[in-house]
């Protein structure tokens, strides 16, 4: 049995990456409803950011997405960052929004659109430099919609291609991560729909390429912790894009929708090494008709708590059970450390590192929420495109 003071240990070590897009306006495919003291710029987009940092501990790097964060100087956005207490996190490129991309980007038949899209990915990767930043995160949205539309080989070549370009220009410990979602907006092909094609493409480029798993990318009944465990065992699991989903890509707070599978999730990342390694935990949340900074702690939060459930996994009875082919004793096992209240040990945790134990009654104590309504009057709030 895991002892108490270890998963401890753990807990305290645990990092979630925020996305930047969350604290702005964003929301469902058919209207974004706007919030009141919405950051209006990446630096304040920081400055909310800083604040569940704050009030939980473990979120100390905040993702960017180019050009919704585009400043004139990133090393000045990296130091307001650092004053408050974060990091810029990865660095997430944007070739899905230009008209030029209708028909794809980095797997465009046109040779033109496919330079302006490795162009922007290059200035990504200067970002990160300047930022200090180092995770270059790719999602392409490319595919066809018809049958005969383009050429699918032919697509895969000119992503190969596009890719090899940008992974010679990463610096030392740098890294690409790419991302695969099932469908949408591409419908009939995607171009990177599975792991099976982000791995492929990963492996052939080299050590600094690995996949990300988005756990709303997936069809309906796959299961998310056998990729998380194979990607695991070959070294290639570089990081995760934590939301839930009830149909798709819901963008939904992670843990909301099937928090059983965040822990079967968060038990291989435990049992594979993934949760000591360079994997990296990020949220990629939209959220529309909930208040951002409370929704996003509270993710923090679901994130934790399927952790400590995954660390208090009995693994030498867990192993007992399996050997001797005792089905219901293994699968007891594990559910014993999922129905476990681990919310004592959390407090217990954030106790000893010097934070209030509830993280979100802090944080509506401390008057942020007023505070921003308040001051961030006048000019235009951030959101997609933005």
């Amino acid at each position: 049995m895991t002892e108490p003071a270890a998963v401890k240990a753990a807990l305290k070590t645990q990092a979630v990456e925020t996305p930047s897009w969350a604290y702005g306006n964003s929301g469902t495919r058919f209207k974004v409803f706007a919030q009141a003291g919405v950051p209006r710029d990446p630096f304040e987009k920081l400055d909310d950011a800083a604040k569940v940092h704050e009030f939980t501990g473990v979120a100390p790097t905040v993702a960017l997405h180019i050009p919704w964060d585009r400043v004139e100087n990133y090393a000045a956005l990296a130091e307001h960052a650092e004053d408050r207490g974060v990091r810029v996190g990865a660095i997430n490129s944007n070739t899905f929004q230009d008209d030029d991309y209708k028909l794809g980007s980095i797997c465009h038949p046109d040779a033109a659109v496919r330079r302006k899209a490795v162009d922007h990915l290059l200035e990504c990767v200067d970002i990160m430099d300047a930022s200090g930043s180092r995770d270059l995160k790719l999602w392409f949205a490319d595919g066809t919609n018809y049958p005969g539309q383009d050429d699918i080989r032919s697509r895969q070549d000119r992503l190969a291609e596009g890719l090899a370009e940008v992974y010679e220009r990463l610096g030392e410990g740098q890294r690409m991560l790419l991302e695969y979602k099932l469908f949408e907006p591409a419908f009939y092909t995607t171009d990177v729909p599975d792991w099976g094609t982000a791995y492929a493409h990963c492996l052939k480029l080299g050590e600094k390429a690995q996949v990300v798993v988005d756990t709303g990318h997936h069809a309906p009944g796959t299961n998310i912790e056998f990729i998380v465990a194979t990607l695991l065992r070959e070294g290639k699991l570089g990081g995760f894009d934590f939301n839930s989903r009830f149909y798709a890509d819901d963008d939904l707070m992670v843990g909301a929708a099937d928090p059983f599978q965040l822990f079967r999730i968060m038990y291989e990342v435990v049992r594979g090494g993934g949760f000591s390694s360079d994997v990296a935990f990020m949220l990629d949340q939209c959220h529309n008709i909930e208040a951002k900074i409370p929704a996003i702690i509270r993710s923090v939060m679901n994130v934790q708590e399927a952790t400590a459930k995954a660390l208090l996994v009995d693994g030498a009875a867990l192993a007992a059970a399996q050997a001797d082919g005792d089905v219901l004793e293994a699968n007891a096992v594990l559910m014993d450390a999922y129905n476990t209240d681990v919310r004592p040990l959390l407090r217990e945790v954030r106790g000893e590192m010097g934070l209030d134990p509830e993280p979100l009654h802090a944080y509506r104590a401390s008057g942020w929420g007023e505070k921003v309504v308040a001051e961030r009057v006048g000019g235009q709030q951030a959101g997609w495109g933005a």
